[in-house]
């Protein structure tokens, strides 16, 4: 059984935050040192020590250099460095995609290919511990999933070698693409390129801290200790609860208020909204303001359907905005069997329950196509489906078989 892993990145984060945090959620230093000599580098030693940020105390994990590299690295010898090493292939993949992202992002940021970039940050060894002890820390620990929230980036300019810089810097800026992001607290860096790489890679997805059971929580700091404000990553650690045999997945939620649209739009709308990937469309009649009656327009999709969704919504409705939200579903695994009726024949959909029980509904769409060409009562045949499959079901609690 894997573990989950949430990243609180209410003050941003960066290499050194999520090194610390790991540490104080309970990743063993000892431990964490001795698979970092895989990596077959010399000339820097691993120091923790507790500090105090705003009002929180934390793990600062201090990457001590005592012989650095001769030069910036490029992508290839990083690579190369990362080959050589006998860390478990997981780490060593992971770790070239943090690598890959900070390429392409500081190769957007200074105008150069991804190949011709230079590291000068991760030529120094801190940051490339950073990197490594980042992803093997979650291997280590046990982590199958990681999800994180927004990330505040910081506000106001920073001092670099190419000059003054806007808060969030062009690398930060490029990495967080497809991520939400906002600014908040103290006029400074509060997200590393480092950081959002990590995150990038590792997270599979971003938003509001999800049901946990059972949660450790770290809090890693970082160099930075503005006055008054708790700089520190926080993560939340928590063993995955077993598994129900019921997939999961996010959903997002579309919304939207309509009291003035010709109710004979709604059948062309839902059809719409289905053609272009809705997963669910529903209609809830409401009371809105000044007692008018309105329904509410509801739609699930998956997120790379949402912007379809939101197409089909705003041209083909009144609607002038609309409210999303993401949202995690369980649905029951399930099964088609096919059952013979007077007339036809008939779809069950079958829905697993689990131990040994399960729930069985006729299509309706079958149903409804013999009941018009027969001349029976739809609920007739309804009825008949269920119990013709009644009798091939496997009988409930059967060692071996679901029914």
């Amino acid at each position: 059984m894997g573990r989950r892993l949430h990243f609180d990145c209410f003050s941003g984060v960066s290499g050194d935050m999520v090194l610390g945090a790991l540490v104080d959620a309970g990743l063993p230093l000892a431990r964490l040192r001795t698979e970092l000599k895989r990596l077959t580098l010399t000339g820097y030693r691993l120091e923790q020590r507790q500090v105090h940020r705003g009002a929180l105390q934390a793990t600062k994990i201090s990457v001590v250099i005592q012989r650095g590299f001769d030069r910036p690295l490029s992508l290839s010898r990083i690579q190369k460095i990362l080959a050589a090493s006998t860390l478990p292939a997981a780490v060593k993949a992971q770790s070239r995609t943090v690598f890959d992202h900070l390429a392409e992002a500081e190769g957007l940021a200074h105008r150069v290919a991804k190949r011709d970039v230079h590291f000068h940050e991760v030529g120094v060894i801190d940051s490339f511990i950073d990197v490594v002890g980042g992803v093997l820390g979650c291997h280590l620990l046990g982590v199958t999933q990681v999800t994180a929230s927004p990330v505040n980036v910081g506000a106001g300019t920073i001092q670099t070698a190419h000059g003054l810089l806007p808060v969030p810097g062009p690398a930060v800026a490029a990495l967080a693409k497809g991520i939400p992001v906002y600014s908040e607290g103290p006029r400074c860096e509060l997200a590393t390129p480092t950081g959002m790489a990590l995150l990038r890679t590792l997270a599979s997805s971003f938003g509001s801290m999800p049901v946990l059971e059972s949660a450790q929580v770290g809090y890693g700091a970082g160099d930075s200790d503005p006055e008054g404000w708790p700089n520190v990553l926080r993560v939340f650690l928590a063993d995955e609860a077993a598994s129900t045999g019921r997939p999961a997945d996010r959903v997002v939620q579309i919304e939207t208020n309509l009291d003035d649209l010709n109710p004979q739009a709604y059948e062309h709308v839902m059809a719409q909204l289905f053609a272009v990937g809705a997963l669910d469309v529903a209609l809830i009649p409401v009371i809105m303001k000044r007692g008018r009656p309105g329904v509410i327009l509801s739609c699930l999709a998956a997120r790379e359907q949402t912007d379809a969704v939101l197409e089909v919504v705003l041209q083909e409705t009144t609607a002038l905005g609309v409210r999303i939200q993401e949202l995690d579903r369980q649905v029951l695994p399930r099964r088609f069997v096919t059952v013979n009726v007077t007339g036809g024949s008939v779809k069950m959909k079958i829905g697993e329950i689990g131990a040994g029980w399960e729930k069985a509904a006729p299509e309706y769409a079958d149903c409804r196509k013999i009941a018009v060409r027969t001349g029976r009562p739809l609920k007739d045949v309804m009825d008949e489906a269920r119990v013709a499959y009644s009798r091939v079901a496997p009988r409930k609690g059967k060692k071996g078989t679901r029914s």
